[in-house]
């Protein structure tokens, strides 16, 4: 899964906070709201989807018994990540210059990938 993180995370992060800086690039309240809803309605929820994806794959699971991890997984991890994101969102939009964001984000990433990889690692979902 390291790979993952340096093929896949880490660019797409710094592309990430590249974009939103670019659509919003005021460090005002109401521009970090933005950012951190786009964060929690888009790349959040994209970014978990590879991320199980991913790691099912690699641990050799089928295309059926991944579509059936997302299912039992996704929203639980989503609805947790509504809970932790977006105060590390808002520190990192609010008060972080644009170059510095994705290492910022990848510093809270890391204790999320404790809960990511505790979530990904439950035993295979049923293919019913």
């Amino acid at each position: 899964m390291a790979g993952y993180g340096m093929i896949l995370l880490g660019p797409s992060l710094h592309f990430w906070f590249n974009f939103v800086s670019r659509l919003f690039p005021k460090r005002d309240l109401f521009s970090t709201f933005k950012k951190m809803f786009m964060g929690q309605a888009i790349f959040g929820p994209i970014m978990t989807v590879v991320f199980f994806s991913v790691n099912a794959g690699l641990q050799g699971e089928s295309g059926s018994e991944i579509v059936a991890r997302l299912k039992r997984d996704l929203i639980p991890t989503l609805i947790n990540g509504v809970m932790y994101w977006p105060v590390c969102d808002f520190i990192t939009f609010r008060f972080i210059p644009v170059h510095l964001q994705p290492l910022v984000s990848n510093s809270f990433a890391y204790i999320w990938t404790v809960y990511m990889t505790y979530m990904a690692g439950l035993e295979k979902a049923g293919t019913k």
